[in-house]
């Protein structure tokens, strides 16, 4: 599923690609991120808003394929084509973006620490690991960065957020934005589907410590998985605490 580095990769890459064209008489004038949400604004007022779900794909002046969904076509020739293999990705047009918006927690890469412990001891009995992937506690991770997340802090996915300590809450707030930011610097992960948009694989998968991995790279153990919330989650239960 597409998280924040993926979106961000794609955002960043559009921004370069069509600010300034126009779709259907309308002028494109910025391209915003609300986590895992993509949004690109029209001078009119109105956006579109996409979100990528498990294997949307944005890929500019690309090729259709059987699983292109939509191709948005700009008045200069260029097109913007939305593929789809699972048919859960969605797009629409809104006049405003603020009620979608409003539904989302703060973002990963600007929460401060203060911000950040104080809407953890709100919710002190629910799993850490579920709560990192609440859009509504904070925007833009998912799956694959919570755990990789939880692995860099060494706290495991299954522990309660009251059983943190003040230095593992300062671990996991850092490690954070210090993933996310990589992640970006690599254009993301590809598992399966994800592509920037220029059709290329994310490079961040080659950096995972136990997302999909079957070893630990610091002590060796066999990585474990546990649902948690009907999600996967990968831990070593030696580094990890």
């Amino acid at each position: 599923m597409p998280e924040l580095p993926e979106v961000e990769t794609i955002r960043r890459q559009l921004v370069k690609k069509i600010i300034g064209k126009k779709l259907n008489g309308q002028k494109i004038i910025d391209i915003r991120r609300r986590g895992k949400i993509l949004m690109v604004d029209f001078a009119e007022g109105s956006s579109l808003v996409f979100h990528l779900k498990l294997a949307g794909q944005l890929i500019f002046n690309g090729k259709p394929t059987k699983y292109t969904r939509k191709v948005f076509n700009f008045d200069d020739g260029s097109q913007l084509i939305f593929n789809d293999v699972r048919k859960f990705a969605w797009w629409k047009k809104v006049k405003t973006t603020k009620e979608i918006e409003k539904e989302l927690g703060p973002e990963a890469l600007e929460i401060t620490f203060e911000t950040f412990k104080t809407l953890l001891k709100k919710h002190p009995k629910i799993k850490i690991k579920p709560l990192l992937m609440n859009q509504k506690f904070i925007a833009g991770i998912g799956n694959i960065y919570s755990d990789e997340i939880l692995f860099a802090s060494k706290v495991k996915p299954m522990r309660q957020a009251k059983t943190l300590s003040e230095k593992e809450i300062q671990n996991v707030f850092q490690d954070t934005k210090k993933i996310l930011k990589t992640a970006i610097k690599y254009q993301g992960s590809s598992i399966q589907h994800y592509l920037d948009a220029y059709g290329r694989k994310g490079n961040y998968s080659q950096c995972h410590k136990v997302y999909h991995q079957n070893k630990c790279s610091l002590c060796g153990a066999g990585i474990k998985t546990t649902k948690i919330n009907g999600r996967t989650a990968h831990y070593c239960p030696k580094c990890q605490k």
